[in-house]
């Protein structure tokens, strides 16, 4: 967290939270979500400036309920989650990075959803594979120690007969994690994040 954040909150410390306006969507692009775009359920519109980006990325945190938040100055303006708390991409230096900028380090799990959404954790963090760069990582699954095609991870996503027992992996810095299957729908409640935080 920024040091002019820290003062900013021990000078103004009941400064009253915000909720609704700030938005991570599942390709990790920050949105902003005015009134209107609340009220008609839109997305809202992406932020591109790059300071603005840089101090969201660092101050973004989580409080003790899973509702993560960007620290203004003395005001939390918390986030509402398209499908997690992280989303990462592939990055040909660092393997996985997230929208925070940060390299997802160690993986010590991994997930694929109903809907094709590879989940991972690392330190603790729970990211989604940015949709676009799955195709590069079906190169790195392996089915019963096989090359996964389209197919056949189809199958195993569809827990399709013959299937539905054969062990997926993702091959990750010498190693071979095993793929469990996660519903989409349960990954707020199974990881204990909070998608749409709400005031008390």
């Amino acid at each position: 967290m920024d040091e002019i954040v820290k003062q900013a909150i021990a000078k103004w410390p009941n400064v009253p939270h915000c909720y609704g306006w700030l938005a991570l969507d599942a390709r990790g692009a920050w949105r902003m979500r005015d009134e209107p775009a609340q009220q008609q359920g839109l997305p809202g519109e992406r932020i591109v400036h790059p300071a603005l980006l840089g101090f969201i990325r660092r101050n973004y945190a989580a409080d003790e309920r899973g509702r993560w938040f960007f620290q203004n100055g003395p005001q939390r303006v918390y986030v509402n989650l398209e499908l997690t708390p992280y989303i990462t991409r592939s990055d040909p230096t660092h393997g996985f990075v997230t929208q925070t900028d940060e390299p997802m380090d160690n993986i010590d799990a991994v997930w694929l959803t109903e809907n094709a959404r590879l989940i991972l954790r690392s330190n603790g963090k729970i990211a989604a594979l940015d949709d676009r760069d799955l195709a590069q990582c079906i190169e790195q699954l392996r089915i019963d120690n096989k090359a996964v095609n389209d197919a056949a991870l189809l199958a195993w996503i569809g827990n399709e007969p013959g299937a539905a027992a054969l062990n997926l992996e993702l091959l990750q810095d010498s190693r071979q994690l095993p793929v469990q299957r996660m519903v989409q729908s349960e990954l707020a409640g199974h990881f204990g994040f909070v998608c749409a935080p709400q005031p008390d």
